[in-house]
């Protein structure tokens, strides 16, 4: 068994995964807001694309060569959770596709037990394996995937990884609504 090789194939299932959310949206949709602390679409691409930027090539020595604004000393918090007006949807894919090729490379390249350390982390925990953050990220990157389900889910009703997805049973939507309204009925009881 590879697991190096397992992991991998993992991350880039669920890169895929987060990116396919973005399909058959408008720009305005995957820019929007949908929660109270602004997660949007774009934003979790973004995101996602500077995670495995920075955890495999800063954390591992390994300089990626390109300007990252919102990753930057400059940058703002949060800078890396939007996208401006002026940030294309395919500047953004761009870039994800960008940071997928340098993490690959690096994983590819490196052992499981070498070592790295991530600045970012308190003093105790810095001193990683490659293991580590390629489980991290691993982590990360499926964590956002599933925020993106649901705010596809909210923009256009899409739910799961489309109607073919073997993990989301075949409703109706007059099927969806009365199991909806089942759940919603236990609820209020249970919270009597």
């Amino acid at each position: 068994m590879d697991q190096k090789a397992d992991l991998l194939g993992y991350l880039r299932i669920r890169r895929a995964d987060l990116l396919s959310k973005l399909d058959d949206v408008s720009e305005y949709d995957i820019r929007r807001p949908m929660t109270p602390t602004a997660t949007n679409l774009l934003g979790l691409v973004k995101h996602v694309g500077g995670v495995q930027l920075e955890y495999f090539s800063d954390v591992f020595g390994r300089p990626h060569g390109r300007e990252v604004p919102w990753l930057s000393e400059a940058g703002e918090v949060d800078d890396d959770m939007w996208a401006t007006a002026d940030e294309s949807r395919a500047d953004i894919i761009d870039f994800y596709h960008f940071s997928a090729r340098q993490s690959d490379a690096t994983i590819e390249s490196l052992s499981l037990d070498s070592a790295g350390e991530v600045p970012w982390w308190t003093p105790e925990r810095r001193r990683v394996t490659l293991h580590q953050i390629l489980v991290h990220v691993c982590v990360e990157t499926a964590r956002h995937a599933g925020h993106a389900d649901i705010l596809r889910e909210l923009i256009d009703g899409t739910a799961g990884n489309g109607p073919q997805d073997p993990n989301m049973p075949s409703r109706t939507s007059e099927e969806w609504a009365a199991y909806r309204s089942r759940i919603e009925a236990a609820a209020r009881e249970a919270g009597r």
